[in-house]
């Protein structure tokens, strides 16, 4: 199993204060209650004094990696802290058998429908570890055959994709305001005469070329048509997910009620799907498990959550998508990181069985 570390630089710690650090830690993401220099003296092996370990503590504040709380004589390590625990001295914990059941159990379904075995993946994932799962699941790529523009309301139209290998996704998706039905047919012509062969991600970079050496040719409502079209192919709050979120609720019951307002944002962001494409790309910088705490990311700046998150790969060793496990940053790092990263696996060889049938 990898983990990527994050590029922080941490200042060198002696083996007394490295200690001292790693015991805070680890007794907090325990209990999440601020720990006293009294506890870890009865902790110690070798003898040493409530005031040692207090003089510690208050050098380890200084470097900004522990704070205490309120006017509580405790401390509980920063996100600096905890990102250095993660980073320097986190011992993962092997993947349990119980666990690998499980995980293994989810694409027992007879389940042939990719969307389906990744759901159920993550129904697991979030049942094992207690949090909320997140599943990336992988673009279709498949060559189109053709596209139909259909309005089905005033202020609404539906997109049908063909694809060459049989598969049809229908979308549906606000057109702009004022479109006649000449600009709609003229979208769907510009997009057809070219479309057919393509992929998806081909067919959207050919439209954003087309359009700004044609642009005074085609009509500017059917230009923005097309645009939104775009839009609606990357699935932005469609109903073809991309993003499955499952266990939302056993986040909410681990956090505190000051944060629950803030959790409830994320995932109606998460539920837009608006930082999907960051998620993936963050995912791609590097083999393994990233873990991201707190304002690392955007996504989770204002909530004070963790993402453990590792992609998967196709047969072709090429990532296509990426799960995780959303928590509190008082996350117990040495049993999600491994499970994270065997479901990424597990993932992997799922998709390369369902190609191989």
């Amino acid at each position: 199993m990898t983990h990527q570390p994050q590029n922080t630089l941490f200042p060198d710690l002696n083996d007394r204060t490295r200690e001292v650090f790693r015991r805070v830690v680890e007794s907090y993401l325990q209990t999440g209650a601020p720990v006293g220099s009294r506890t870890l003296t009865r902790d110690f092996s070798e003898n040493l004094s409530a005031a040692t370990i207090r003089n510690v503590m208050q050098d380890l504040e200084y470097l900004g990696l522990l704070e205490s709380p309120h006017v509580s004589a405790g401390r509980v390590p920063t996100q600096n802290g905890l990102r250095l625990f993660v980073d320097a001295l986190l011992e993962v914990d092997p993947v349990t058998a119980t666990d690998r059941e499980k995980l293994e159990a989810s694409r027992m379904n007879n389940e042939r429908d990719l969307g389906s075995m990744l759901d159920n993946v993550g129904h697991a994932l979030s049942s094992i570890t207690k949090g909320a799962s997140l599943v990336l699941t992988p673009k279709h790529e498949a060559p189109i055959r053709h596209i139909e523009f259909v309005p089905i309301a005033a202020d609404r139209a539906l997109v049908v994709l063909v694809f060459a290998d049989g598969q049809v996704e229908n979308r549906v998706f606000r057109p702009p305001p004022g479109l006649l039905p000449s600009a709609l047919r003229e979208a769907v012509n510009f997009i057809n005469a070219f479309a057919s062969g393509l992929t998806m991600s081909d067919l959207r970079t050919r439209l954003r070329k087309e359009i700004s050496v044609r642009r005074q040719e085609i009509d500017t409502i059917a230009g923005d048509m097309i645009e939104r079209g775009m839009a609606i192919w990357e699935d932005e709050g469609g109903h073809n997910e991309r993003l499955i979120v499952r266990g939302r609720g056993n986040l909410l019951d681990q956090t505190d009620s000051d944060s629950l307002l803030k959790i409830r944002e994320l995932f109606d962001d998460l539920e837009r799907k608006r930082d999907i494409a960051e998620v993936l790309e963050l995912t791609e910088r590097g083999d393994g498990v990233r873990i991201f705490i707190g304002a690392e990311n955007k996504l989770f700046s204002l909530t004070g959550s963790t993402l453990v998150v590792s992609p998967y790969m196709n047969a072709d060793s090429k990532i296509i998508g990426a799960v995780g496990v959303i928590g509190p940053t008082r996350l117990n790092y040495g049993r999600i990181v491994p499970i994270v990263d065997y479901t990424a696996q597990l993932v992997g060889r799922m998709l390369t069985e369902l190609g191989s049938e």
